[in-house]
């Protein structure tokens, strides 16, 4: 089995040193193992709702609430969605160039 590369982060939640298995990256947060375990605060939420799916086992948050359950520090950006034309708004900076946007009734209507 191959070594996988470690790289060496802060932990946002207790600032604890830590190894982590991919590149931190700007002004996203990284947790350590333990914080990981204990559940993620709530402004990792999407705006959507629901489990993104596997666990690494501990509470990953209990009650993953909705659109209007978001932390409110998260600055909403102004959008054009890519589906229907409507202005909307959306939680998160869309990257250039990435995933086409969508209103949340397209978001909703594509799963």
């Amino acid at each position: 089995m191959e070594d996988r590369k470690m790289f060496k982060a802060v932990c946002s939640d207790c600032g604890k040193e830590c190894d982590i298995p991919f590149e931190p990256k700007e002004g996203r947060p990284v947790k350590c193992n333990d914080c990981f375990r204990k559940g993620r605060p709530r402004n990792d939420n999407r705006g959507f709702g629901g489990n993104r799916g596997g666990d690494r086992g501990g509470n990953r948050g209990g009650n993953r609430g909705g659109y209007n359950n978001r932390n409110d520090n998260r600055k909403d950006v102004a959008v054009v969605c890519a589906e229907c034309g409507k202005n909307t708004t959306v939680p998160f900076k869309p990257t250039p160039g990435g995933k086409p946007v969508l209103c949340r009734d397209c978001f909703r209507a594509s799963k």
